[in-house]
């Protein structure tokens, strides 16, 4: 019963932001590579929520060996995604795209955004060198990366939203 809970409130978890972004009315004002890019957006931050269950063994089902191989695979689609969302909105808008990467957006959550696509590259880079550091090297910086991307895109998600204070 724990199991089929856990993975209910895990899909609940992805499918509510999925499809509150697939219904939202400012979609009919998008070109579709601009919707594609917003969407690959709403699966990295699904993928950000699998990650930490995958690396400590929570999910139920996969041991821990099959646990890390997907943990492995899903990074992998992480950084594609962000790929994705990054590229999309480039297409759809350079100007708005330099300005974050720059951090001279007008927007203050923009940033937040810029700084957890790279400790997200970083970390995949990390990733791609393991072998090559001691693993409790490797762990702690990959670890710190994590937290990085975790925090910034709370931060992101803080900054956007409507707070009473």
């Amino acid at each position: 019963m724990r199991a089929l809970l856990t993975w209910a409130a895990l899909i609940t978890a992805i499918a509510v932001p999925l499809a509150v972004a697939a219904t939202s009315p400012l979609l009919a004002w998008r070109q579709p590579i601009y919707i594609a890019a917003g969407f690959a957006g709403v699966i990295a931050l699904a993928l950000l929520l699998i990650q930490p269950l995958l690396a400590a063994g929570h999910l139920p089902g996969p041991n821990p060996r099959r646990a890390r191989k997907i943990h492995r695979w899903v990074g992998a689609t992480l950084v594609a995604a962000v790929f994705i969302h990054v590229g999309g909105l480039w297409i759809t808008s350079p100007g708005d795209v330099i300005d974050a990467l720059t951090f001279t957006s007008p927007t203050p959550f923009s940033a937040w955004g810029v700084i957890a696509m790279w400790a997200v590259f970083a970390a995949a880079v990390l990733a791609i060198f393991r072998k090559k550091l001691r693993l409790s090297l490797w762990r702690a910086l990959h670890g710190i990366l994590a937290l990085c991307t975790v925090y910034s895109r709370l931060s992101r998600s803080l900054a956007q939203s409507p707070m009473p204070c």
